[in-house]
């Protein structure tokens, strides 16, 4: 009976082909299933109305995957329960590397499936993107521009809306002064965004003016684990230990590559998020994001 339907419909679009229309039955269920039974509502259950679903996808690093970065959040406390979200971001990936290792044909996949009105992507990369990590790092001025203009051609081909988040701050100090090393990568996927017309999310910025308001001694309580009472003493002094001011900061070394095999540390560091960063991030998020996507304000809460 479905594919009887199906056949007809492709008749009427001018497609015969019996493989797309057995393909398409499958995928998509019909609404109703004719089953012969004595029911008191039937009337009713003819007038159940037609659902409309929208979808958020998440795409990142560290920093946005569940458990040590915004995403877990998000999508737990700021998203309607009627808005699926999932977050497919995984720790120490780079514009290069989530693309090279095939996590985006599978986040592109997932934005195919049919069914919803209206699907969101989230991108933002930019911590891995930086100097110093082979296999991840991109140059600033070439490759990472152009990684994130694909990424947005790519989303748009796969009839999704592609939504650019600016990279979340680090959150160490030097004489009580923030030490902002993302600064570059985020004015350039700003760049991007304008040059593409595409809304964006300027969590950077957002994150730097929190962070900095906090200052080195309560930002400590934003990261995943407590401190070490060396790292909170020094904190005390405006300083934090291992910091590096900007332009000669090392990588990040708690910033691997996780896997089901090495998962991402939960030891304290600067870069990763416990409970109360992430749910303070995460509400920033959605804040910007009704903002930059007005679709959105119903789907996404504050």
């Amino acid at each position: 009976m479905r594919l009887a339907v199906v056949l007809a419909a492709a008749a009427v679009l001018g497609t015969c082909d019996p493989a797309w229309a057995q393909t398409q039955a499958t995928i998509v269920p019909p609404r109703r299933l004719d089953v012969p039974v004595s029911v008191s509502d039937a009337e009713a259950r003819r007038r159940t109305p037609h659902i409309t679903l929208r979808k958020i996808i998440l795409v990142g690093d560290s920093t946005v995957q569940v458990g040590t970065g915004w995403g877990g959040a998000f999508c737990a406390k700021h998203v309607a329960a009627f808005t699926p979200c999932i977050d497919m971001a995984l720790g120490g990936r780079s514009t290069l590397s989530y693309r090279s290792e095939g996590s985006w044909a599978i986040a592109l996949n997932e934005a195919k499936t049919p069914g919803f009105s209206h699907v969101y992507v989230l991108i933002q990369f930019g911590h891995n993107d930086q100097p110093g990590k082979p296999g991840q790092s991109t140059d600033l001025e070439t490759e990472f521009p152009q990684y994130l203009r694909q990424y947005v051609l790519d989303v748009r081909n796969a009839g999704a809306v592609p939504v650019l988040v600016t990279p979340l701050t680090r959150r160490d100090f030097v004489d009580g002064s923030l030490q902002d090393t993302l600064a570059p990568w985020a004015d350039k996927m700003i760049a991007v965004a304008r040059e593409m017309d595409v809304p964006v999310v300027d969590l950077h910025k957002i994150s730097v003016d929190l962070v900095q308001a906090l200052g080195p001694v309560a930002s400590l309580d934003l990261s995943v684990s407590e401190p070490p009472e060396a790292v909170l003493q020094a904190a005390k002094t405006g300083t934090s230990i291992g910091a590096f001011k900007p332009g000669v900061r090392q990588p990040d070394k708690t910033e691997i590559v996780a896997d089901e095999k090495t998962p991402q540390p939960v030891s304290f560091d600067y870069t990763h998020l416990g409970p109360k960063g992430a749910e303070a991030f995460s509400e920033e998020v959605a804040k910007a994001l009704i903002v930059a996507v007005p679709d959105l304000r119903g789907q996404v809460k504050p």
